[in-house]
Formats: structure tokens, C-alpha cells, sequence
């Protein structure tokens, strides 16, 4: 399907994207050329495949939690900053 240059620049603007002459010219061949291998695929035979919504089974990788040692809060808070006793000191997000 051969886009016209008046589609290329309507879909420009839904997109606000500015594009030069040049560019015009160039995404309007880039996207006739899209649009024309969607028609190839359209006219294949998928009556034989279910339709499905992933091509590949899925499946969780997990590992085991594995139980360490943690800081203390002293090792924590020394790169703080700023502290106040046993707390970050942040700047006001909201008043």
C-alpha cells in the first residue's frame, strides 16, 4: 500500500513529529514499505494455527532466598549524608 505524502504528514502530526521535505519523503517510502509486508502476511494460510497470545510456554525462574547477614544500623546510616539519630535526614517533598 502506497502511502501519500498527505498521510505520511497527517501521521507526522498525530505524532508531532516535524519532519523536512526530505523526511517526508523518506518515512513515506519506509512505511509503504511496512505496510506492504503487512499485506504479505495477511494473505498467509493460518487456518491450521491456534491462536495464541505468546509463542512461548512461560515460565518463572526462581531461585532459593538464602538467608545472610545484614548490616547494622550503624554500617547503614555511616554513608548518610545527613542523619538524624537513628534516621535518614531528607530534604521537605511536601509541606
Amino acid at each position: 500500500m502506497k502511502l501519500s505524502r498527505e498521510q505520511v504528514l497527517h501521521i507526522a502530526r498525530l505524532a508531532k513529529l516535524g519532519l523536512t521535505q526530505d523526511e517526508v519523503d523518506r518515512m513515506g517510502e519506509q512505511l509503504s514499505n511496512i505496510l506492504e509486508n503487512f499485506e504479505v502476511l495477511q494473505n498467509v494460510d493460518t487456518t491450521c494455527v491456534t491462536p495464541t497470545a505468546q509463542p512461548n510456554a512461560l515460565k518463572n525462574v526462581l531461585k532459593d532466598d538464602v538467608v545472610k547477614p545484614s548490616l547494622t544500623q550503624d554500617e547503614v546510616l555511616g554513608n548518610a549524608p545527613q542523619r538524624d539519630g537513628d534516621f535518614f535526614r531528607v530534604k521537605v517533598v511536601l509541606e
